[in-house]
């Protein structure tokens, strides 16, 4: 037999079982005792429920630091903001209504009043219904600094304007223009009176201004512009126009001044209605000047008889007493020029003075149509004479039978 040991199968040797004392086991390392369990103190339930604290938890250390300070100016802080956004949206909406079509449902024209401010301007534009809101009306002039660029005057307004275009029609000045028209070969009364007649001129004329002073146009103006304003315009129209005929005037000319060259251009003026034929009529009178023939038109007997109320007559025909009857501005009875202008000529009368048509003719003679018929030799100007008394006699017949 073997004196070894038997074993458990595992190589070592089997335990006591006798009893004796066993080997004890080494200590473990510090580092791998278990950590005792420490738990945290707790009032007892009675302690709890007495203090209130039961089932409330610990306050925030963020809330128990807030100051009233703090929460002042975060309160502030969101009042601001809030504010912010309103005035955002204020803004915003207002801009839609300055922009959007406004509620003028037909084209019309305002009058501001000289001296309004934004005030009374917004006030009679929404009373007019150009616009919808008044203040919104103010608050936009002030806020962009249109206000103070805002101008009196009479303005138009299209319908559905916005009032961005309302206001931009104002700060332009863009007022409404009105017109008046003088007709050429009208008397300065005549003229005076179609001023007083305007219903947009305001103001009297003190005194008929002096025969050919005034230029027959058509003249824009602005509501409150004076009657006397408009016939020193006229009259400085007409220095104008008759300063140009002058530069402008042919060199061989038998007129003397600038007086002459109007004189003459007022006879023209009244010679003749059809305006291709001013040129050749005041060739007419410019080749007689030159031979010292007599100009001998009607019109200068006419204006020496009755002044400027001639023209407010329908004459067809000048009678045989009339011709006879001395006056000073008679042209079959003196040489030259009348004394003065007989109407107001226009700028078409003044410069075909200045340069007549190149023609060789010394008469002419209405043709029962407006115009005239004209001829070199008096042999032909007679029987040119004698077709247009045959006119006449027919018209006198039908007219006598009707």
């Amino acid at each position: 037999m073997s004196d070894e040991k038997p074993t458990d199968g595992t190589g070592a040797s089997p335990k006591a079982t006798d009893g004796a004392a066993s080997t004890p086991p080494s200590t473990p390392p510090a580092s791998l005792e278990p950590t005792p369990l420490v738990r945290p103190h707790v009032a007892p339930r009675a302690v709890r429920e007495e203090t209130g604290t039961e089932g409330t938890p610990a306050p925030k250390r963020s809330d128990q630091a807030r100051s009233p300070v703090v929460r002042f100016f975060s309160g502030l802080f969101t009042l601001a903001v809030l504010g912010v956004l309103g005035l955002g949206a204020l803004f915003y909406f207002g801009r839609q209504e300055f922009v959007a079509p406004g509620p003028l449902a037909a084209d019309a024209i305002v009058s501001i009043p000289a001296g309004s401010g934004v005030e009374g301007i917004a006030s009679a534009l929404q009373s007019r219904g150009v616009i919808s809101n008044s203040w919104l009306f103010i608050a936009a002039a002030q806020l962009s600094g249109e206000s103070a660029r805002l101008k009196a005057g009479e303005f138009a307004f299209r319908a559905g304007a916005s009032m961005r275009a309302v206001m931009a029609t104002i700060v332009s000045g863009q007022v409404v223009q009105h017109t008046v028209t003088i007709p050429e070969g009208l008397s300065s009364a005549q003229v005076v009176q179609r001023l007083n007649e305007d219903p947009v001129l305001v103001g009297t004329i003190a005194a008929i201004p002096p025969e050919g002073s005034l230029l027959p146009e058509t003249y824009l103006f602005v509501r409150g512009t004076t009657r006397a304003q408009m016939v020193e315009r006229m009259q400085k129209a007409m220095g104008r126009a008759i300063d140009e005929a002058w530069v402008a005037r042919d060199p061989d000319l038998p007129i003397r001044d600038k007086r002459e060259l109007l004189i003459l251009a007022s006879v023209v003026e009244k010679e003749t209605g059809v305006a291709s034929e001013r040129p050749r009529v005041a060739a007419v009178f410019v080749n007689r000047l030159r031979k010292g023939m007599r100009l001998q038109s009607d019109p200068t007997i006419l204006y020496g008889l009755y002044g400027g109320a001639a023209w407010t007559q329908d004459r067809s025909a000048i009678q045989r007493s009339e011709i006879d009857r001395p006056n000073p501005y008679n042209t079959y009875q003196i040489a030259g020029l009348p004394p003065g202008p007989i109407a107001n000529p226009g700028p078409d009368a003044l410069m075909a003075v200045a340069r007549p048509a190149e023609t060789l003719e010394l008469y002419f003679v209405a043709d029962g149509s407006g115009g005239h018929v004209f001829a070199v030799t008096l042999d032909e100007h007679q029987r040119n004479v004698a077709r247009w008394r045959a006119v006449e006699q027919q018209r006198r017949a039908g007219e006598a039978g009707q």
